[in-house]
């Protein structure tokens, strides 16, 4: 039986640079990969953008109410699907990607944050951290040295903790900084109680 994977992590741990490599890699073998991102995410437009540089078109961008299965049969057989930005996905999608590696015996391999910069979770990532099959995190470090387990928001340099929960970071004034949760209190939450 085929299975839902959920590959979580930090900002910058290189979520998207591993999609496309395992995209590389089934392809190499001649299979058949179905890359999906949510459209919320803008950055790339209808591409997956690595920030090491590395991009590759998706085959589909997922409007929040899109059936997946209704897309995914408009691509046609494949081997293997994988998904960046899974977080975006909407609960009910999840749940859809998880029946359709079930019934279609098709490895979904999503890849996403676990939770926004206020540390609260994704709707997607927690219905993937409720129904995914395997569930591994991809380590990151923080600016110290440690592992960076939260996500930090700057606007305009300075740390925030208001906000929409979805501001892509391809605008000018928006940044993300992957964080330990000791520097995430330093830098974030005690300036706010000062």
């Amino acid at each position: 039986m085929a299975k839902l994977y959920f590959r979580y992590s930090a900002m910058n741990s290189g979520k998207t640079t591993a999609l496309i490599q395992a995209a590389h890699n089934y392809e190499e073998r001649g299979m058949k990969v179905a890359i999906l991102k949510p459209a919320v995410d803008s950055k790339g437009d209808d591409r997956i953008v690595s920030r090491l540089g590395v991009e590759r078109a998706a085959d589909a961008t997922l409007a929040t109410d899109d059936n997946v299965s209704q897309i995914l049969e408009g691509i046609g057989a494949v081997d293997c699907i994988l998904i960046d930005e899974a977080q975006f996905l909407s609960p009910l999608q999840v749940t859809e990607l998880f029946w359709y590696a079930v019934d279609h015996n098709t490895p979904v391999i999503a890849y996403g944050l676990r939770t926004d910069f206020k540390t609260n979770g994704f709707p997607g990532a927690t219905r993937l951290l409720e129904l995914a099959h395997e569930i591994s995190e991809l380590k990151t470090i923080c600016r110290c040295g440690k592992k960076a387990i939260l996500n930090a928001r700057r606007v305009n340099g300075q740390y925030v903790l208001e906000g929409e929960q979805v501001e892509i970071d391809d605008k000018a004034h928006v940044e993300y900084e992957a964080l330990c949760a000791e520097d995430y209190k330093q830098l974030v939450l005690l300036p706010r109680q000062a």
